[in-house]
Formats: C-alpha cells, sequence, structure tokens
C-alpha cells in the first residue's frame, strides 16, 4: 500500500472513530435526561400526593375540633339555661316563704289573743291580757328589724314625718311636731310607714310687716 494510500485510510478511520464517539455520547445523555425527567415527575407527583394527604388530614381535624366546639357550646348553652331555670326556682320559693319566720313568730301572738277572746274575767283582765299580747307584739316586731320612729316633740323630717295638719306658734323655732296620728316604723334602715303628724310652725309676721301678737 503506497504512503497516500495509508494516509486516507488512517483518516477514515479516524472519522468513524469521532463519529461512533459522537453517537454513544449523544445516547448516553439522553438517556440520563429521561431518567431525570421521570425522577422529577415522581418527586412532583409525591409532592402533590404529600400535599394532597396534608390537606386531608387538615381539613379532617379542623372538622373534628368544629365539631367539638359546637358540642361544648351546646352543652354550655344547655347548662346555662338549666340555671337560669334552676336559679328562677330558687328566687320564687325564697319570695314566696320569705315571711316564713315572722309568721311563725306572729302565731304566738294570736295563740294568746285566742286565750284572752276566750277567757272570762273583768274588763280589766281583759285590758291587763291586751297589754301583756302587745308588748310581746313590739317585741317580735324588734326582733325583725320593725322599730318605731320617733315624732313627738322632734324636729319635723319630710324622710319620715308625714304632716297632715299644720299650725303655727310662737314657741318653736321650726316646724315641729305636736301629735302623732299614727305611729310610723322603720324596717332596718328603710322606711316601713311613714309617722303621721301635727305640725306647728314658726308664727308668720301678719300682711303690715309687723309680729302677730
Amino acid at each position: 500500500m503506497g504512503e497516500e494510500e495509508q494516509r486516507l485510510d488512517a483518516e477514515s478511520r479516524d472519522e468513524l472513530a469521532e463519529d461512533e464517539i459522537v453517537d454513544d455520547e449523544t445516547v448516553i445523555d439522553l438517556d440520563e435526561q429521561e431518567d431525570d425527567l421521570e425522577q422529577v415527575m415522581r418527586d412532583a407527583a409525591a409532592a402533590v400526593e404529600s400535599a394532597e394527604s396534608h390537606r386531608k388530614v387538615d381539613v379532617a381535624r379542623l372538622e373534628q375540633e368544629l365539631s367539638d366546639l359546637r358540642d361544648r357550646s351546646m352543652r354550655t348553652l344547655a347548662d346555662f339555661d338549666n340555671y337560669r331555670k334552676r336559679a328562677e326556682r330558687e328566687r320564687q320559693e325564697a319570695k314566696r316563704y320569705a315571711l316564713l319566720e315572722p309568721m311563725r313568730d306572729l302565731l304566738e301572738v294570736v295563740d294568746n289573743l285566742e286565750r284572752a277572746v276566750s277567757a272570762g274575767g273583768s274588763a280589766d283582765d281583759l285590758k291587763q291580757g291586751v297589754e301583756m299580747i302587745l308588748r310581746q307584739l313590739h317585741e317580735l316586731l324588734r326582733r325583725h328589724g320593725v322599730l318605731p320612729i320617733e315624732a313627738e316633740g322632734r324636729v319635723f323630717d319630710p324622710a319620715v314625718h308625714e304632716a297632715v295638719a299644720r299650725r303655727e306658734a310662737d314657741d318653736v323655732d321650726e316646724p315641729t311636731v305636736a301629735e302623732e296620728y299614727q305611729k310610723g316604723y322603720m324596717l332596718h334602715e328603710r322606711l316601713l310607714r311613714p309617722s303621721r303628724v301635727v305640725v306647728v310652725v314658726p308664727q308668720e309676721a301678719d300682711g303690715e310687716g309687723g309680729s302677730a301678737s
């Protein structure tokens, strides 16, 4: 073989080798890209599946929490309604039997009145019996916080005195209770009934500016 033929044969073999190398590298790159794409798709599918799973878990958890809150709210409302009804019953009972103790004590006075009515004796005996019962009744009122209002001779106090008559006098410097028509009472610090009284006031000057005689 001549020198020129050897040179051409060597160039042919080099070109063939380069083609084989290029072809091999091209195949290898495509396979790797395909593998990478499949992995990416698998990873994306796994991520979507995981997110969907977490979403379902979160939704289920929120629904359970909402159901629990609804149940607790219903129980709380039911408990409050029962408490309200019970408190109303107790209030009505307290109002209905508020006078239980005073009435029990008052029965003793009633017993003595019945004995006085059925007992024989003179008018003086009857009077003494009534006075005794009156003292018993006053003591009963005192035990329950009912006290008489001082009126006669006291300075007129419209908060506890009710004037039923008025007259002038020259021996007083300010309105004063002269007579008591009906006794008033206080229940602890609250007015139970005002005293009905006659009030005397300082005598006014006459129409000409002089003092009345």
